[in-house]
């Protein structure tokens, strides 16, 4: 893939975050949240004083196909039943993760 297009990938799915959040919570203006500038150090999506009140996190976004793996594991634990999916993951000497779907993580947070 060209460095264009990764780029672009990327940045889509910056948009998709922040248009996300100001949907999630309506009082926030669009300047509350705005997505970095490619190779930008720090948070892919950058919130206001404001903002980092109501979403306290450091958000990074990567839009890779070698994340499979992670949805295969999502998707096994989509069809154990009803309730909302969640996978726990571990690598050695690494904290565990929590991985749960993007809808139901801005549930949580509103």
């Amino acid at each position: 893939m060209k460095t264009k297009s990764r780029k672009a990938k990327g940045r889509r799915l910056q948009n998709y975050v922040r248009d996300k959040v100001l949907k999630t919570f309506k009082h926030l203006k669009r300047e509350d949240v705005q997505v970095a500038i490619m190779s930008e150090s720090g948070p892919d999506i950058k919130l206001s004083r404001i903002a980092k009140r109501l979403v306290p996190l450091q958000i990074e976004c990567k839009n890779q196909q070698k994340m499979k793996t992670v949805y295969d594991f999502y998707a096994q634990a989509s069809r154990h039943g009803k309730l909302e999916p969640v996978v726990i993951m571990k690598q050695n000497s690494r904290e565990p993760l929590v991985v749960i779907g993007f809808d139901y993580f801005f549930e949580l947070i509103r």
